[in-house]
C-alpha cells in the first residue's frame, strides 16, 4: 500500500497556486514540473528546495487559462499513464 503524499497549500489565487510537497525531492519534483509544463494552459511551473536535508520543495503553478489545481491533478494523471504504458513496455522484454 502507498501512503498519501503531504501537500500543504501556501497561497491560493484564482490562476496561481504555491503548494509545500512533504518528503519529496528533485526526483518527482523535476517529473512534475516537466508534465505541467507540456500543458498549453500552464504558464508557468517551477519549484525551489532551499536544502535538500532539511526542506521541502515550495512548488508554483500559475495557468493562463483555468485552474492550477485542475493542472496540476492532469499532470499527475499523466504521469500515472506514461509510467503504466512503461511498466507495459517492460513486460514485452
Amino acid at each position: 500500500m502507498v501512503d498519501k503524499m503531504k501537500i500543504r497549500v501556501l497561497e491560493r489565487g484564482e490562476r496561481s497556486l504555491k503548494i509545500e510537497i512533504v518528503g519529496e525531492g528533485h526526483t518527482f519534483c523535476n517529473l512534475l514540473r516537466d508534465f505541467l509544463l507540456k500543458d498549453p494552459d500552464v504558464e508557468f511551473a517551477a519549484y525551489r528546495i532551499d536544502h535538500p536535508l532539511v526542506s521541502n520543495p515550495v512548488f508554483y503553478v500559475r495557468t493562463k487559462d483555468g485552474d492550477p489545481e485542475k493542472a496540476l491533478k492532469k499532470a499527475a494523471e499523466d504521469i500515472i499513464n506514461a509510467l503504466e504504458n512503461f511498466k507495459k513496455s517492460l513486460a514485452l522484454l
